[in-house]
C-alpha cells in the first residue's frame, strides 16, 4: 500500500545537472539567501557585522532585496511591522554578541504582538560553541539562552547542510499560529566557507493550521445562542488571523456588542451599531462587560490593558478563543478554545443560532455615551483636537505606527483605524522607539501607501539616526514628534504619585533643522495647523517629520477606584 506521504518528487534531469554542477563562488551565506528566497521572501533587515559579512556577501548574489538600518533593534520594529502588514515572516540578518543582544526589545515586542520575525544571527566559529571561554570577538557562553524566553523557537546550526532546514523550520514556526519572532544562529566560519552544496530550490515550510476542538466549539455555540446579554471582546489575535470579516458576521448573527482591545484595533467596524469601540480603560465599559452573561473573548489574553488593570471582573461565563496556550484561561476561568481565530470563529458562525435583540444598540449608544461624558468633564479639548486632526489627515486605508507616547494612549482608546491591520503600536511590550523604524517596515512593505509613525520627543530621540534610513530609501513615511520637553506620561504618572517629577526632562534638538541635516523635509506645526500641515506631508512622495510642541494629557484613569 503507497501513501501519499511515502510520495518523493522526482527532480528533473535538468534539476539533476544543476545540483551535480553548482555555480563557483558560492559560501554558507549563499545556502542562506537562497533558502529565504525559496521560502519566499523578497525583503531582509539588518545590520552588518563582522561575524556576519558571510550572509551580507550573499546578498549581492542574490534577488533579495535589502533594507538597512542604523541601530539594531530599530532593524528588529521594521522587520516587527513589515510581518505584521503582509502576514509574511520577514527576515532579520544580525551579527554576533552585541548586535544580536541590541534587538532583544524589538523581539520582546514581536512575540507580544504576534508578528513573525525570522531573526538569523551569526555565532562565534564552531570551535567556540559550547560554553568555553575562547576569547573570541563578541563572545557569549550561550548567546541562544539569551533569547529562548523571548522568541518562540531557536535553533542553533553547526553545518552547512543543516542551513536550510533550519532555516525551513523557523520559518513554519514564525507562521504557525501564534505568529512570532524566531531566532537561527550560525557560526561564523559555516557563514565563510565555500560550498559545493547544490543550490537551494524551492523549500516546504507550510506552517500547520490550528483548528478548533469541534466539541467545544459546540458548547461554545450553544451558550452563546441561548444568551441573554452576550458580549465579545475581539483582540489582537482577530487581526493577525485576518478574521475581521467572520467576527463582524458572528456579532450581527448573536447582535452581540463587541469591543476590541488596543492591539485588536479595526478588527469591528467603528462605527457599527454593536460597536463599544476601544474604550477598555473606562469603568463604563468594564462594568458593561462584567454585567455580560455569556463573553466572547477571541485572540486576546485579557492581559493588563485589556482587562483595565486586572480590575475586570465578568460574573457571566467566559468563552476565550486563543491561539497562544500561554494565554489560554491565564487570567480568567473560561471554556478554553485552543485555536486559531479565523478557523474558530468560522466554526462559530456555522453552529449559533441567530438571535433576535433590537435593544443591544441601545445598550451600546449608552454605554459611549457615558464615556463621552466622562471625557468631556475633564476638559481635554486639545487632545481630542490633535487626535482627530490626525485622523482626518491619514488616508483610511495607511497604517501609522504609534510610538509609547500620551497620544498613542489616547489613540488605543479614541482613534478610528477605518481599517483592518492598519493602527499598530508597541502596547505588546512597551518600549520606547518603536513608531518611526516600525513605519518605515511597513513603507518598505507597500510603497504606494503613505505611512504615519507617531512619536513623543522621548521616543523619538531613540529613532532619530533613521532618519538616514529613510532617506536612503525614499521611504513613504511621515512623522509626527509631539515635543512636550520629557517623557511626558512619566512626569504625569509621577507628579500624580508623588507630587513632582524626577529625571523626566529632556534637552532635546531642533528637530525640524535635525530632519533638515539627513535630507528630510522638517515643518514645525501648532494644534490649528495640524491636519492640513499632517495632510500635505503624508502626500508629498518620501520621508518628512511634523514636529508639533505640544504638552498633552491623558485622561483620568478608572482602575484605581477613585472615579
Amino acid at each position: 500500500m503507497t501513501h501519499d506521504h511515502d510520495l518523493v518528487l522526482r527532480p528533473t534531469p535538468a534539476q539533476i545537472e544543476a545540483a551535480l554542477n553548482p555555480p563557483p563562488g558560492r559560501n554558507g551565506g549563499d545556502l542562506v539567501v537562497e533558502t529565504l528566497t525559496g521560502l519566499g521572501a523578497t525583503t531582509v533587515f539588518g545590520l552588518p557585522g563582522q561575524h556576519a559579512l558571510g550572509m551580507f556577501d550573499a546578498l549581492r548574489r542574490s534577488d533579495l532585496r535589502y533594507v538597512g538600518l542604523r541601530v539594531e533593534n530599530n532593524a528588529g520594529f521594521a522587520a516587527d511591522a513589515y510581518g505584521r502588514v503582509t502576514g509574511e515572516a520577514a527576515p532579520l540578518l544580525l551579527s554576533t554578541g552585541p548586535g544580536a543582544l541590541t534587538s532583544l526589545a524589538a523581539l520582546q515586542e514581536a512575540a507580544a504582538a504576534s508578528a513573525p520575525v525570522l531573526a538569523i544571527s551569526s555565532q562565534v566559529p564552531t570551535a567556540g560553541l559550547g560554553g568555553g571561554r575562547h576569547g573570541y570577538l563578541h563572545e557569549l557562553p550561550d548567546q541562544a539562552a539569551s533569547f529562548r524566553g523571548v522568541v518562540k523557537s531557536v535553533h542553533t546550526v553547526r553545518a552547512q547542510s543543516q542551513i536550510p532546514s533550519a532555516i525551513a523550520a523557523a520559518w513554519k514556526s514564525a507562521l504557525t499560529v501564534p505568529h512570532g519572532p524566531v531566532w537561527v544562529e550560525i557560526p561564523q566560519d559555516v557563514l565563510l566557507a565555500k560550498t559545493s552544496l547544490p543550490v537551494v530550490t524551492a523549500v516546504d515550510a507550510t506552517p500547520d493550521e490550528l483548528a478548533p476542538r469541534p466539541e467545544l466549539t459546540a458548547v461554545a455555540a450553544e451558550s452563546l445562542s441561548r444568551a441573554e446579554r452576550p458580549a465579545v471582546i475581539a483582540g489582537g489575535g482577530v487581526v493577525r488571523a485576518d478574521a475581521s470579516g467572520k467576527l463582524l458576521a458572528l456579532a450581527e448573527k448573536l447582535n452581540a456588542p463587541v469591543v476590541t482591545t488596543f492591539g485588536g484595533k479595526g478588527a469591528f467596524p467603528w462605527e457599527h451599531p454593536l460597536s463599544l469601540q476601544s474604550w477598555l480603560e473606562d469603568r463604563h465599559t468594564t462594568d458593561f462587560l462584567e454585567d455580560a452573561d455569556v463573553l466572547l473573548v477571541v485572540g486576546s489574553g485579557l492581559g493588563e490593558l485589556s482587562s483595565n488593570y486586572h480590575t475586570f471582573e465578568p460574573r457571566g461565563r467566559v468563552i476565550q478563543i486563543e491561539a497562544d496556550l500561554g494565554k489560554l484561561e491565564s487570567n480568567h476561568p473560561a471554556l478554553g478554545i485552543h485555536a486559531d481565530a479565523r478557523l474558530a470563529l468560522q466554526a462559530l458562525l456555522e453552529t449559533v443560532e441567530e438571535r433576535t435583540d433590537p435593544g443591544a444598540p441601545d445598550r451600546v449608544r449608552e454605554v459611549l455615551g457615558k464615556v463621552r461624558e466622562r471625557i468631556a468633564a475633564q476638559e481635554l479639548t486639545l487632545e481630542q483636537d490633535v487626535l482627530a486632526a490626525v485622523r482626518r489627515a491619514l488616508p483610511p486605508d495607511s497604517p501609522s505606527f504609534w510610538d509609547m507616547t500620551i497620544l498613542a494612549y489616547w489613540a488605543w482608546s479614541a482613534f478610528d483605524a477605518q481599517s483592518p491591520n492598519t493602527m499598530h503600536s508597541a502596547q505588546g511590550a512597551g518600549g520606547l522607539g518603536y513608531g518611526f523604524p516600525a513605519a518605515l517596515g511597513a513603507a518598505a512593505a507597500d510603497p504606494t501607501r503613505p505611512v504615519l509613525a507617531v512619536s513623543g520627543d522621548g521616543g523619538a530621540l531613540y529613532s532619530i539616526a533613521e532618519l538616514a534610513t529613510a532617506r536612503q530609501y525614499g521611504l513613504n513615511v511621515t512623522w509626527l514628534i509631539v515635543d512636550d520637553g520629557g517623557y511626558g506620561i512619566l512626569r504625569e504618572y509621577m507628579t500624580d504619585a508623588f507630587g513632582q517629577a524626577t529625571a523626566t526632562e529632556l534637552t532635546r534638538p531642533d528637530y525640524v533643522a535635525l530632519a533638515e541635516s539627513f535630507g528630510v523635509p522638517g515643518l514645525r506645526t501648532t494644534p490649528g495647523t495640524l491636519e492640513t500641515d499632517l495632510a500635505k506631508a503624508l502626500a508629498e512622495p518620501g520621508p518628512s517629520v511634523v514636529v508639533l510642541p505640544a504638552v498633552l494629557r491623558m485622561f483620568a484613569p478608572t482602575h484605581l477606584g477613585t472615579d
